[in-house]
């Protein structure tokens, strides 16, 4: 998946808490609103960046709850982000793990055996 298809996908699925997401899915799309709440901060100040943001939370949700689901592991789990330092890396860990064979669908990715 390259990063139009990420992006277009996490937007195509705005509020999809259901199914896998791969890891390119997720960190393309992670990249995307990262490079672009930077540009809008720097070109048109905190408040447009907000904006983008609270624009971009559902989605960012659900590709997150989508990424955990790949890896067997509950959406909910990214409240874990309200657990500084401990919490982050549990997250960043788990979200960059190969996919695998779930309960939520099919892994996305090719699972060694």
């Amino acid at each position: 998946m390259n990063f139009t298809q990420a992006v277009q996908t996490c937007f195509s699925k705005y509020a999809d808490f259901n199914g896998t997401a791969s890891r390119p899915e997720f960190w393309w799309f992670f990249l995307f609103c990262w490079v672009a709440s930077m540009l809008i901060n720097f070109f048109g100040g905190n408040f447009a960046s907000s904006i983008f943001s609270l624009a971009t939370l559902v989605p960012s949700l659900a590709v997150g709850a989508r990424r955990l689901h790949d890896t067997d592991r509950s959406g909910w789990l990214q409240l874990l982000w309200f657990v500084p330092l401990i919490g982050w890396i549990l997250l960043i860990v788990w979200l960059a793990q190969e996919g695998k064979a779930n309960r939520y669908g099919a892994a996305t990715e090719a699972v060694p055996t």
